[in-house]
C-alpha cells in the first residue's frame, strides 16, 4: 500500500466531523425522543412500540453486514465511501421527517406506519453512518492524523448529542405553541435540514487518499455468497423477517 503523508488540513478535519453531528442531529432524537413520540403523542401502545424497535434491532443486526460489504467493494470517480454520504443525506433527512410524522391512521395502521418508517430510517442511517465512519480511514494513513481527526469528529458529536438531548424538547413546544406532534415534527424537520447541509459540506471538503491493494479486493459476489453462507447472519436476518409479519399479523387480527 502506497504510503499517504499529506497533512489534513482543519478545514477538512472540521468538515469530516460535521458528519457525526449529522448522524446525532437526526439518530439522537431517535433514541431519546421516538419512544416518547410514538406511545404520548401517536397514541402507539407501549408493547407495540417495544416490539416494533425490537424487530427493527433485528433487521439492523442483519442489514449491517450487507451495507459494509456493499460500500467496501464500491468504486466511482467520487471514491468508496464519499459516495454513499452525498446520495444517501436526502433519504436520511426525508425518513427521519416522515418518522415523526402523524398520519391520522387506524390503531394497525398507526403501527405499520411506524414500523416501516423507523425500520427504513434504520437502514438509511446503516447506509450513510458505516461509509461515513470507514471515511477516516481512507483519508490518510498516518496515525497522528487520524487519532486528530477522530478527536474532531468526538467533539462534533458530542455538540450534536447535547443539543438534541438539552434542547429538543425546549425547541418542540416553541414550534409546537401547544401542539406536540406539531412541535416535535418541525423540530426534526429543522435538524433534519441541518443534518443534509452537514452531510453536504462533509461529502465536499473530504477527499479519499488511501486505497487497498487490488491482491486485497475480493468480488462483490464472493463476498456476498460468502454472507449467505453465514448461518449465523441468516437466522438473524429471518428472525427480523418474520417476526415482522407476525407482528403484522397479529395486529391486523385485532384492529
Amino acid at each position: 500500500m502506497e504510503m499517504i503523508t499529506e497533512k489534513l488540513s482543519v478545514k477538512e478535519k472540521i468538515g469530516y466531523s460535521l458528519g457525526d453531528t449529522a448522524s446525532h442531529f437526526v439518530w439522537d432524537m431517535v433514541g431519546f425522543w421516538l419512544l416518547f413520540f410514538y406511545t404520548d403523542i401517536y397514541g402507539i401502545s407501549a408493547a407495540a412500540a417495544g416490539t416494533i424497535m425490537l424487530i427493527a434491532r433485528f433487521w439492523d443486526m442483519a442489514i449491517d453486514p450487507v451495507i459494509g460489504v456493499v460500500s467496501d467493494r464500491t468504486n466511482t470517480r467520487w471514491g468508496k465511501f464519499r459516495p454513499y454520504i452525498l446520495f444517501g443525506a436526502v433519504p436520511y433527512a426525508v425518513l427521519a421527517i416522515l418518522t415523526f410524522t402523524t398520519p391520522n391512521f387506524g390503531e394497525t395502521g398507526k403501527i405499520l406506519y411506524a414500523g416501516a418508517t423507523y425500520i427504513l430510517l434504520m437502514t438509511a442511517y446503516a447506509m450513510i453512518n458505516l461509509p461515513y465512519s470507514a471515511l477516516g480511514a481512507v483519508m490518510t494513513d498516518d496515525t497522528y492524523e487520524r487519532a486528530g481527526l477522530n478527536t474532531y469528529r468526538f467533539i462534533a458529536g458530542f455538540i450534536g448529542q447535547f443539543v438534541v438531548t438539552g434542547l429538543a424538547l425546549t425547541i418542540a413546544e416553541f414550534f409546537g405553541n401547544g401542539d406536540k406532534a406539531q412541535g416535535f415534527q418541525y423540530t426534526v424537520v429543522l435538524f433534519a435540514v441541518l443534518s443534509l447541509i452537514f452531510f453536504f459540506i462533509t461529502f465536499k471538503t473530504t477527499k479519499e487518499r488511501v486505497q487497498p491493494p487490488k491482491e486485497q479486493v475480493n468480488s462483490l459476489k464472493a463476498d456476498i455468497g460468502n454472507l449467505f453462507k453465514n448461518k449465523a447472519w441468516i437466522i438473524l436476518a429471518l428472525v427480523g423477517i418474520v417476526s415482522f409479519i407476525m407482528f403484522a399479523m397479529q395486529n391486523a387480527a385485532i384492529a
